[in-house]
């Protein structure tokens, strides 16, 4: 089995304040499986971090993995992440991190992926400001190293085993944003990529962890409690996002871009989490305070501090599957899986794009 040219790609962009981040991912084939392409690899910040960070910079604890690994397993999450149910879907394993040297498996690709990472690096000091060393760029440049160690690898053995900124300052970096996933686009191309899912930009307007700063102007905030301004920039960036894929994809010949809507059931699943099974839409599990959101930025999901004198930590609920939000930031596992289904099913794509019929489909449980 070949590992290297992966027919498929899919990127993501995901943004919280300033952070900008892409997901790039391919998948790959099974000899039981049907299923059209070769390799998976990942590139993104913490939504897709499969244990990258944490490899980095141990320190994770409970109760993060609480739900499915039953142990803090390198994920901003109670459980599964929407790359997790992706690969299930598709009769695939997790997705190993490139930074993980113990316990991981390259044989089918390498995810790149590391917490706070940012599409765009910015010239401040990196732990001041709370980003992760590991930008886009750096990303691929890991993937083009893991490619060149590859081939030299298959060159030697016939073996292919391997073991804070206001709204404005936001809207200011979108298209330096999206020229950046574009040209990466381009060089993954020209590393053999052909099929492109570009996953577009979430609410954050409704993220717990921005709602409890919201604006005091009530004309900013809509009917389900979200800020609409940081809402109106999202869909500014999606429509940027959509246009420029279009634009490149008449640059690239015989590929295939799709843009993939997971705006959209995000934003259903936040206004009507009742409708899908769940109870609360913004309000974390994960957190501190109760109230509203249960979001404390002075003390983030897991952490103990001493407040006025009391040690306090900011601890999970004892029912993440009834929420959307895992700690103001993150999804839920539970949330995780509609929206990977959502995906699975093609209901989301633009222009439709065959999923279905390259690979098999499996039951995500």
């Amino acid at each position: 089995m070949k590992l290297w040219l992966p027919k498929i790609f899919v990127i993501r962009c995901w943004q919280f304040l300033v952070v900008m981040v892409t997901i790039l991912f391919g998948c790959f084939s099974l000899s039981h499986s049907k299923c059209d392409f070769e390799a998976i690899f990942n590139f993104g910040d913490s939504n897709s971090d499969t244990g990258g960070f944490w490899a980095a910079f141990p320190a994770q604890s409970g109760p993060f993995g609480m739900t499915y690994f039953n142990r803090p397993a390198g994920r901003a999450s109670d459980g599964r992440l929407i790359i997790d149910f992706l690969a299930q879907g598709l009769g695939l394993p997790f997705l190993s991190p490139y930074l993980q040297s113990i316990g991981s498996n390259y044989r089918h690709g390498a995810n790149y992926a590391t917490l706070a990472s940012t599409v765009l690096l910015p010239n401040t000091s990196l732990f001041v400001t709370g980003i992760s060393p590991f930008s886009l760029a750096i990303q691929l440049n890991q993937m083009k190293e893991f490619k060149t160690k590859v081939d030299e690898f298959h060159r030697s053995s016939s073996s292919s085993s391997y073991h804070g900124t206001g709204i404005g300052g936001v809207k200011q970096y979108l298209p330096q944003v999206v020229s950046q996933i574009a040209g990466t686009i381009k060089e993954v191309y020209g590393l053999g990529g052909r099929a492109f899912l570009v996953f577009n930009l979430a609410p954050v307007g409704c993220y717990p962890a921005l709602l409890v700063e919201r604006p005091n102007n009530s004309s900013d905030v809509d009917e389900f409690g979200c800020v609409i301004s940081y809402n109106n920039a999202v869909v500014d960036y999606n429509n940027m996002l959509k246009e420029t894929l279009t634009q490149t994809g008449e640059a690239l010949s015989n590929a295939s871009l799709i843009y993939v809507d997971t705006h959209s059931v995000l934003l259903q699943l936040f206004r009507h989490p009742t409708s899908y099974g769940l109870r609360y839409g913004t309000k974390a599990c994960c957190g501190h305070g109760g109230g509203t959101y249960n979001f404390d930025p002075n003390l983030y999901c897991g952490n103990t501090k001493v407040i006025n004198g009391s040690t306090v930590t900011a601890t999970a609920c004892s029912d993440p599957e009834n929420y959307v939000s895992w700690d103001g930031i993150h999804t839920t596992e539970s949330a995780n899986k509609i929206i990977a289904q959502a995906i699975l099913n093609g209901s989301y794509f633009d222009p439709p794009f065959p999923l279905h019929q390259l690979c098999d489909i499996h039951s995500i449980g």
